[in-house]
């Protein structure tokens, strides 16, 4: 079956794949078919045989225990992957850098203009003018390359004599409109010759958010190895809690079936009555001990529930798990050569550190291309009309002298040169062509010359700029440079601390190997002792003391037993984290986001 995380985390998933109920998850651990391992195994999930006398009350402050919850060590780490605090933080994370790359990608989204403007001037005391104003245009960051795209569509319409005049002067001979119209449409594009063309300011930091994004994954999925460990680890001790409870009352339940005896045999007068206060002192100790690992199944019971529960008001917190995977082993070495190997190419932390390397490797890059001089190539073309709705519309002749001081001038001037026989001056005129058709109209007509064969107008040219020291980029250079020698240094350090953990883990799964053996002969060793001492007891050759002492040791050897063992699991949960390899060894495939392929 598959498991998936109920939350979406963009295409970082989590797919666990279970085992059937009861099977150990530990990766090749399996019990050896020796009778005495089932002996071990079955001794400590029956129930105690033994119950004339009530049990100690076992019940737990705030656990109901009338309907107890079937939990595996797949479904423990399933439940924890879905709905464990830290992992959701986590898993936020991931999603919280992805919005910042799109946050930096969006620079290269198109951006479109639009300024309508209206203004009136005053130009003299007597004359206002009023202009209109419609701009338009879309600018966009081209990412190959760095260079920059910037198209505009500006139309205007102007009642400004100075300008109908620098527009008319020439071609129109002076011609006068009551308002001018101006269109115009083209592209600007500037490109980055030598610095800022390989990487600018703008590509240097998405590929910096992509490489924290490639961390952040990393500490997810750093963040799940130590859950799955965390759980392990309580799985197991849960389950210690829980056979030590079970071989506590059973060690109970002997004492109370000593005490029945020996109630007997004092009413048939075969023992002093002095014996009963041993046998109830001995009953009230394994009571107190049966109470002290009562305790001990709440706290491991918590500490599972913690990690998998994720709503702390959950009735789930009243409930009982049950473990149902059995502690296993397997008397196959560890190799520590494989070992290191998976330490050093699965660590999370290892793996950061070199993401790490990478984004300075970037910044040297982009701090070296910033000590270059800037040479950018800058080019232009553009459309332009021009129409006006009151243009001349015919050839007109004026004279140019024609106030009333001017033509008496002329006049005396005429009358004198005619007394000394010269001929007259005539008035100066001025004509005014017709402007050509094409030019009169409003924005439509404008628009429209936009697209006339001497409309077009283009150019080149180069901007060159470099500082003089440039020490900033310098400076920023040498930073990078060292920060490069130190990432070098906590890469070795790190490495050492990893073959470390691997070794000191690896040593541990071997020493929790031959406790298990050491655990079982002590058992078995046990289990006979208080055989011949029962027999010793039942024909009289003993005493009460020394078969408490044995029954107490078997006791003693029972939990240790189950305490090696589930060490020795939790040993294996430990060599899976220092590893990384907790992943494959549970079945568990964490997808890699789209954005990292």
């Amino acid at each position: 079956m598959k498991l998936r995380s109920k939350k979406p985390i963009y295409s970082l998933a989590l797919v666990c794949i279970g085992a059937a109920a009861g099977v150990s998850q530990v990766p090749q651990a399996t019990v050896p078919e020796t009778a005495a391992a089932k002996n071990v195994v079955a001794q400590l999930s029956e129930p105690a045989a033994v119950n004339f006398y009530q049990p100690t009350d076992l019940n737990r402050v705030g656990v109901q225990t009338a309907q107890p919850i079937s939990l595996s060590l797949q479904d423990a780490i399933r439940r924890a992957l879905e709905n464990n605090n830290d992992i959701e933080v986590s898993r936020d994370d991931v999603r919280l850098q992805r919005t910042r790359i799109t946050a930096l990608e969006g620079v290269y989204d198109p951006v479109l203009t639009v300024s309508p403007t209206y203004s009136s001037s005053s130009t003299t005391f007597s004359t206002r003018t009023h202009d209109f104003r419609a701009n338009a245009g879309v600018n966009k960051f081209i990412h190959d390359g760095g260079g920059t795209i910037s198209s505009f569509f500006n139309n205007q319409r102007t009642e400004s004599a100075f300008a109908q005049a620098q527009a008319t002067a020439g071609s129109l001979n002076g011609g006068q409109s009551s308002g001018l119209y101006s269109s115009d449409l083209g592209v600007n594009y500037t490109q980055p010759l030598w610095r800022n063309f390989k990487i600018d300011s703008r590509r240097h930091s998405i590929y910096v958010a992509r490489k924290n994004l490639e961390q952040t994954d990393q500490d997810f999925r750093l963040s799940a190895n130590n859950t799955i460990n965390s759980v392990q680890r309580a799985y197991w001790d849960y389950v210690y809690a829980l056979r030590n409870q079970q071989n506590t009352v059973a060690n109970v339940n002997l004492a109370k079936e000593n005490l029945r005896q020996t109630e007997a045999k004092i009413e048939a007068g075969a023992a002093a009555p002095l014996e009963r206060a041993e046998v109830a002192t001995e009953l009230a100790n394994r009571e107190g001990d049966l109470l002290l690992a009562t305790q001990q199944v709440s706290v491991a019971e918590n500490t599972l529930k913690q990690l998998v529960i994720r709503d702390p008001l959950s009735s789930e917190w009243a409930d009982t798990f049950t473990p149902t995977d059995a502690p296993a082993f397997t008397m196959q070495p560890i190799s520590l050569t494989d070992a290191i190997k998976d330490a050093m190419d699965n660590r999370f932390e290892l793996r950061r550190l070199k993401l790490q390397q990478e984004i300075n490797q970037a910044d040297i890059n982009y701090f070296k291309n910033q000590t270059k001089p800037q040479i950018d190539l800058n080019s232009s073309f553009s459309l332009n009309g021009l129409s006006s709705a009151g243009l001349n519309t015919g050839t007109t002749t004026t004279n140019l002298l024609t106030g009333a001081q001017d033509v008496f001038l002329l006049s005396s001037l005429n009358a004198t040169r005619q007394a000394l026989g010269l001929s007259t001056i005539p008035n100066p005129t001025l004509t005014t062509t017709a402007a050509p058709g094409y030019l009169f109209g409003g924005f439509n007509r404008s628009i429209a010359n936009m697209f006339r064969g001497s409309a077009a107008n283009w150019s080149v040219g180069v901007t060159i700029s470099f500082p003089f020291r440039n020490r900033t980029a310098k400076a920023n250079l040498a930073g990078a440079k060292i920060q490069e020698h130190q990432l070098d240094a906590q890469s070795r350090s790190q490495e050492n601390a990893v073959i470390v953990e691997v070794r000191n883990a690896v040593q541990s799964v071997e020493t929790a190997r031959q406790r298990v053996t050491t655990a079982q002969r002590a058992r078995e060793a046990a289990e006979t002792q208080l055989e011949g001492e029962r027999k010793l007891y039942e024909n009289g050759k003993s005493t009460t003391f020394l078969l408490f002492q044995r029954e107490n040791a078997l006791t003693n050897a029972r939990n240790a037993e189950i305490r090696a063992q589930t060490d020795y699991d939790k040993a294996v949960a430990d060599l899976q984290r220092v590893t990384a390899t907790a992943f494959r060894a549970n079945n568990i495939q964490v997808n890699t986001p789209d954005d990292l392929k």
